[in-house]
């Protein structure tokens, strides 16, 4: 029997990768995103493959979108919440209206998504939920500070979660990826490390079947973490990275 998975955010980058590697495997996908005519080109490609149109910050949306998938697919085995945005942020610009839809796609939207995943795992005993988060929320950084808060609180939570479900046989996987090669990441320069979304899908996809918790990718990222966390808030603030 096929695995039936959620993956939100599945219209581009990332998230798409993700959702043609797993079809291509077999699997039965829901497919949520905002561009359904994006959607649509992987429906007509793969006929395990469902849509949803839907904008994760619509979160009264979200019971019935997640139990529809369920009721669709016939059950659920594994949720992945990709979507993500990172607005452009000058040095010494404070811009609410940016922060706040970063929290609402990067952290709340995710909450809102994997909360009701969770309890149907949790009822079930078993499960896999599958966060990305990123790298950049695990210290402050002066170029997109809520950015990173976003991401740090996500990271928060998938742990926080992760200890919960642990319990009930439930994976909770922590992805903390460096650069990957998607529209958010086009137009930086000096990218260290970039891979391309479909490798970092690869990479994830194989540490969801292993049982991993937590990874970076690509890995080498865990070492540059480990390096900067250890750096003393005082130092870290001169350094204006």
């Amino acid at each position: 029997m096929s695995k039936k998975v959620i993956v939100v955010g599945a219209s581009s980058g990332l998230g798409l990768e993700i959702a043609k590697e797993l079809l291509q495997t077999g699997y039965t996908v829901t497919l949520v995103a905002r561009r359904e005519d994006e959607l649509k080109k992987v429906a007509n490609e793969f006929q395990n493959a469902h849509i949803i149109r839907h904008d994760v910050t619509n979160f009264d949306e979200i019971d019935k979108l997640f139990q529809k998938s369920v009721d669709t697919m016939g059950g659920l085995d594994e949720i992945y919440y990709t979507a993500g945005i990172l607005e452009k942020v000058a040095i010494d610009e404070f811009n609410t209206a940016k922060d706040l839809s970063m929290l609402n796609v990067n952290t709340l939207g995710a909450i809102s998504w994997l909360n009701p995943a969770a309890k149907y795992f949790q009822e079930r005993g078993q499960g896999k939920i599958i966060g990305i988060s990123s790298i950049a929320g695990d210290r402050g950084r002066v170029g997109n500070p809520v950015y990173n808060t976003s991401k740090a609180a996500f990271t928060t939570y998938l742990e926080a979660i992760r200890n919960r479900l642990s319990k009930k046989g439930v994976q909770v996987l922590t992805v903390r990826p460096g650069f990957i090669d998607t529209d958010m990441t086009k137009g930086m320069e000096g990218l260290l490390w970039l891979i391309s979304a479909n490798k970092a899908a690869k990479i994830i996809i194989r540490a969801a079947q292993s049982g991993k918790e937590d990874i970076y990718v690509p890995a080498r990222w865990r070492l540059v973490s480990f390096i900067i966390c250890s750096i003393p808030s005082f130092i870290f603030k001169k350094l204006s990275v």
